[in-house]
Formats: structure tokens, C-alpha cells, sequence
């Protein structure tokens, strides 16, 4: 557990929400700024007391706001007035309590599966802390009641779906508060319960509410600020999964570093873009793979009895293979074949890579552009009030009620929905640019002399990795199609006086909905880059080995158009094949940067290479586990 998080309403941070939420750190109340807590409470029960009339407090809600709240219900005195059903006492003299208590346990109609405990905690904590700016009118011993409750482990059950984003999230929020009413229904150690059972098992006792308090409690953006939240602290670590996936392919396709450098960046200085190729370059650091010279990557060859003749290459599960350029083919490439010796494998001889690759600090620049800026919004929301009516009871010089209790709109979530829905339209970018290169990965056309689908498959009977990438085809589509922005279809509420909504908490619960299959994506883009990165280095230190051993002679026996000996341009031949070999064992061992090793490491621990055909569910799983854990985030942000 972490430690204690102290809350005074203006210094809640997106790490000590997570701390809260995620990890179960308790939360404290800030004693000096109780005191404003409590002189907001008490400058509003003198109002009530002199009869002025407050939106909320001696008026009805929304539609009903015209509706002034008299002595008792009208209805009482009458023969056969309905009784209270829910079974929780209202005193009949008191009509103000009655309107408190009545908003919470009419508004809990959310509908759906329960929110995680995180985003749950997360409402509470944001809840609490925007009571702490003093301008809500909440008494300080409700405001404990609902941190004890935060502290003592006891989670309200809130069902997903019911929230329009304004007024804030009532419906969700009232889930919350019915708790401490001692109804509704909460988790308590993992057993969900009665809300009433649950505060027993705290040892806590539910309480009534006072002024305004109903309206304090639930009315507020916390619902869509929690989800959006924790959102994108896990986007956050996807966005360096995305990094490292790419990184890995580039080493598994000894790509070229040149789209990375950094005065290529500062010519078009977005900060995430920057931020994106600095990352890359730090995760390719110490590579021999990334820039290779193109007449060193042989090509695939499927496996033959005779491709090896040394015990140890006879293990191996392919042949690998070249073809010369003889002389009379060079023409008007004489320039580039001063510079490399002339041998086709592997690596295309093109001086840029696809788009996937060399475009990838752009794209993932971007999304990492659309997660700041959400992130800047979440913060500013982190500490703001957002309930309504508004108090401003140090207000001295106000001559009428109305310019110390103001009604407002702080409440709406577009700020948080926009936010959201930049994000959300960026998820789908991430994946897609993900797929696309696990399919180049896979592809025999695109793979730069890798085998096709990444097997072996002499004998016709495996399939390797070709359905991977359907998987994470069926994700991208499914993350496109829930890409549409929610906030841009208001649906009016309240009899039309709520007539424009944000549909925020939609929004925002999109996001955190959306995060598995980007993840998913994503783990199965390091899954794929992992077997391919094998097979290139193992590809390329087996022709370091054959030339060390062989010298040319076993070089030359693996490449196509060799002319033989007798024939025209032999000498030629042997002299270049000469030069391969030497450059081939001037080399170390070929290996891709420090942190996609430590990357690869940890995968491997976890999945081994697969030579030949298995089932790969239980693969899949696993590196699908291991990015949701965050595995690989120590690899590469030390």
C-alpha cells in the first residue's frame, strides 16, 4: 500500500489518483481546508434558516427548479398518503432533507456490469477532493463519512451505462452516495452485499444528508474523469509498448535509421513526434542489424538434407542464399556497387524503408500528441469544482442570495469529452500502424527475405504465424468501428432544460473499454517481432560462421548465377565472394539494440521460438498478460 494521500481540493495529482485507485493508498482530509468546508455548510444552513430561496436546497431539480418547497408535502394531511418505500426514515416536517435524500435514490438507475474497483475508487477519491474547495455546501462530518468509506475498502457497485454528462454524472454518482444511505449495493474484500451490510462490516453507519448535500454528491464530472483517467495512464505505457514493438520489427527487418535522426525531427518539431524518435533511437542503441550493409542479409531458403554440412548448422531449420550481379547487369549502377558488393538477399537495395517504419515517430508522435493534451484537460478537471449550485460564501459585498449561491455549468463534460474523443480516434492509428507491420513481418513479399509466415514449413504442413495477423486485423476493425466521437450526438434530458449534453462519461468509458485491444494489438506485434528477429539473426550469424569456417568456397555454394570455373567473369566472381566473406567475419555477432534484447529476453523467458507448428493460444495469452502487467516497460524506460 502507499502511503497516505493528503487532499485539499487543489493538488490531486493523475499519479496519486492511480496510487489510490489502482494501488489502495488511503486518502486524509487537509484539517485548515475543512474549515472552508465547514463555513460553506454553515453559511448555507443561515440562508435556509432566513426562508431565501437556493436552487437545489429549497427548490426542486432541473425542470422542477420553478418548484419553491414549502412547510410539509402537500399530500400529508390527506386520507391515504402514499408512505415511504424505500424503507429509510424521513422525518415528514422535513422537506429539504427529503429532497436531498429523494435525488440520490431516484437518480441510481445505471444499467449494465459494474465498473472495476479502480475506476470506482477512482470517483470516490476525485469526488472527495472537489468537496474540498469549500463551494459546495457539504457538512465536513459527510465529507468524512464518505472518506471513511473510501478508506475502509468499501466499494459502491456502479453499473456502466446511464450518464449523459450533464448535469455531470447523476446517475452514476448516486450509485456512490446511495451507500452511505445505508441502500444500494457495494463490494466489500471482494463479496458484493447490500450497501448496508457492506458499512457494517466497516464498521461504519450510514448517515442523512443535509442541504444540498444530495446535489453535492452526485452532481459532478468524477465518472468520466475517473475512466479518463485511468485511461490514459494505461495508454501511457502503451504508448512505449507501441516504441518498442516498432523497434523490435525495425531490428527484425535491419531497417534503416535514417527517419529517426534527431535534425531530421527538429524541422518538424511536434513534441511527440521528437519525443517518439529520441525513444526509438534509445531502444536501437548498440544494434548491428539497423543500417546493415545490403549485400550481408542473406535470404530464406527453405531447409534441404544438404544445405548444412557442419553437425552444429544441421540443426538449423532453413538455408539461406544470395544472388550475384554479374558485371554485365551494373550498368548505370556502378556507383552503387562501388559502394556495396554486388550480392541480391534479403534486404531490398532501397535507401528507405514502408511507412510503417520510416513514418512511425510521426504517427506515434501524434497519438502521443493527443494523450498530452487529454492528459493537460484531466489535470486542470483533477482539482475543479464541478457540482452546482456554486457557494462563495466569503462573497461580502453580494447584495442578493444570487450572487453568492450561483447556478452554473461546471458541471458539463465537454472539456473532458473533446478531450476524450481526440484520444479515442487516435487509438485506432496506433493499432493500425501496429498491424501493418506485423503483416510486412509475415508477408514473403514485403519481409525482406524473412520466410513466409515465419516457419520454416519444408514440408508444407505449418502454418507459422499467419493467423496472428488476422487477430490483430478483426482488432483494428473492431477499434475503428468504436472510434466515433460521442460527444458529437447530444440527446436533451430534464424535459429539454438539460438541452445540450456532453455525452463525456460515454466517451471517456470508450477509452478505458478500448485499451485491451490496442494492448492486445500491440503484444501480439512484439509476439510476431520476436520470431522474426530470431530468424534474422540467426540468418545472418550462420553466414558469419559459414564464411569463418568455409571461407569463399562455402559462401559461393549459396549463391544462385555463380559462373563456374572455366566460364567468363569467374575471377570476377571469386573476388567479390571474397570480399563477402571477409566482411562477413569483420563483423561481431549480429544483434539487434541493448533494450529490445532486454525486451526479447523477457519474452523468451515466457514463450519460447517456435520451430515448428504448436498451439499458440496459450502464447498469445501470455504476452497479452505480459504488456498488460507492463513487463516490458523496465527494458526500456530506466
Amino acid at each position: 500500500m502507499s502511503e497516505t494521500i493528503l487532499l485539499d481540493g487543489s493538488s490531486l495529482t493523475r499519479a496519486q489518483l492511480i496510487a489510490v485507485a489502482r494501488l489502495g493508498a488511503p486518502v486524509a482530509l487537509d484539517q485548515m481546508q475543512l474549515k472552508r468546508v465547514q463555513r460553506a455548510a454553515d453559511f448555507l444552513a443561515a440562508k435556509v434558516s432566513c426562508g431565501e430561496p437556493i436552487y437545489g436546497v429549497t427548490t426542486g431539480f432541473g425542470s422542477n427548479a420553478d418548484k419553491l418547497l414549502g412547510a410539509h408535502r402537500l399530500r400529508d394531511e390527506l386520507p391515504g398518503a402514499a408512505p415511504i418505500e424505500d424503507g429509510l426514515h424521513i422525518p415528514q416536517d422535513s422537506l429539504l432533507e427529503e429532497l436531498q435524500h429523494n435525488l440520490i435514490i431516484t437518480h441510481a438507475v445505471c444499467v449494465g456490469k459494474p465498473f472495476g474497483e479502480d475506476v470506482v475508487r477512482a470517483m470516490l477519491l476525485i469526488r472527495i477532493n472537489t468537496l474540498m474547495r469549500g463551494h459546495s455546501g457539504i457538512r465536513v462530518s459527510t465529507l468524512e463519512a464518505l472518506t471513511a468509506m473510501l478508506n475502509a475498502g468499501v466499494v459502491p457497485v456502479v453499473p456502466e451505462k446511464g450518464s449523459v454528462g450533464a448535469s455531470g454524472d447523476l446517475a452514476p454518482l448516486s450509485h456512490l452516495a446511495i451507500v452511505l444511505l445505508g441502500a444500494g449495493e457495494a463490494f466489500y474484500r471482494g463479496e458484493r452485499m447490500p450497501g448496508a451490510a457492506a458499512l457494517a462490516r466497516a464498521g461504519l453507519a450510514p448517515i442523512r444528508l443535509s442541504f444540498k448535500e444530495g446535489l453535492a454528491l452526485n452532481n459532478g464530472t468524477a465518472q468520466m474523469l475517473a475512466t479518463a483517467a485511468l485511461a490514459l495512464d494505461t495508454l501511457e505505457q502503451l504508448l512505449d509498448t507501441a516504441d518498442l514493438a516498432a523497434a523490435m520489427t525495425l531490428d527484425a527487418f535491419a531497417g534503416r535509421s535514417g527517419a529517426l535522426r534527431a535534425e531530421v525531427h527538429a524541422l518538424r518539431p511536434h513534441p511527440g513526434q521528437m519525443e517518439t524518435a529520441a525513444h526509438v533511437r534509445e531502444l536501437l542503441a548498440g544494434s548491428t542489424l539497423i543500417d546493415i550493409p545490403y549485400h550481408l542479409v542473406p535470404r530464406f531458403k527453405p531447409w534441404s538434407a544438404e544445405a548444412w554440412s557442419e553437425p552444429d548448422d544441421q540443426a538449423l531449420s532453413f538455408d539461406i542464399g544470395w544472388d550475384w550481379v554479374p558485371a554485365n547487369q551494373r550498368h548505370g549502377r556502378e556507383a552503387f556497387y562501388s559502394r556495396f558488393l554486388p550480392f541480391k538477399g534479403g534486404k531490398k537495395h532501397q535507401p528507405q524503408d514502408a511507412y510503417s517504419l520510416r513514418c512511425m515517430p510521426q504517427v506515434h508522435g501524434a497519438v502521443r500528441d493527443a494523450w498530452r493534451q487529454a492528459c493537460r484537460v484531466i489535470d486542470i478537471e483533477l482539482n475543479s469544482v464541478t457540482d452546482n449550485p456554486l457557494i462563495f460564501p466569503d462573497n461580502d459585498d453580494a447584495q442578493f442570495i444570487e450572487e453568492q449561491v450561483i447556478s452554473a455549468g461546471h458541471f458539463h463534460g465537454m472539456p473532458l469529452a473533446l478531450a476524450m474523443s481526440y484520444v479515442k480516434a487516435a487509438l485506432p492509428v496506433l493499432a493500425s500502424i501496429s498491424e501493418r507491420r506485423l503483416n510486412k513481418l509475415v508477408d514473403p513479399a514485403t519481409n525482406d527475405g524473412l520466410p513466409a509466415f515465419l516457419t520454416g514449413n519444408e514440408d508444407g504442413t505449418d502454418s507459422g504465424f499467419m493467423i496472428v495477423q488476422y487477430t490483430a486485423a478483426a482488432l483494428v476493425n473492431d477499434l475503428a468501428t468504436r472510434a466515433h466521437p460521442a460527444c458529437v450526438y447530444s440527446v436533451p434530458t430534464s424535459a429539454n432544460a438539460e438541452d445540450h449534453v456532453s455525452m463525456g462519461a460515454n466517451e471517456a468509458r470508450h477509452v478505458l473499454e478500448m485499451m485491451d485491444d490496442l494492448g492486445h494489438v500491440l503484444a501480439l506485434e512484439l509476439y510476431t517481432a520476436a520470431q522474426a528477429l530470431d530468424y534474422r539473426q540467426t540468418m545472418l550469424n550462420a553466414a558469419r560462421r559459414l564464411a569463418a569456417r568455409g571461407g569463399w568456397p562455402a559462401l559461393a555454394a549459396k549463391i544462385a548465377n555463380a559462373p563456374r570455373e572455366g566460364q567468363p567473369h569467374h575471377a570476377q566472381f571469386v573476388a567479390e565472394v571474397e570480399q563477402l566473406a571477409a566482411a562477413l567475419t569483420a563483423t561481431g555477432d549480429f544483434h539487434a539494440g541493448s533494450k529490445v534484447r532486454d525486451a526479447h529476453a523477457i519474452l523468451r523467458r515466457h514463450i519460447g521460438f517456435m520451430h515448428r507448428d504448436r498451439a499458440m493460444d496459450g502464447d498469445v495469452q501470455t504476452v497479452c498478460a505480459l504488456v498488460q502487467q507492463g513487463a516490458f516497460r523496465q527494458s526500456h524506460t530506466d
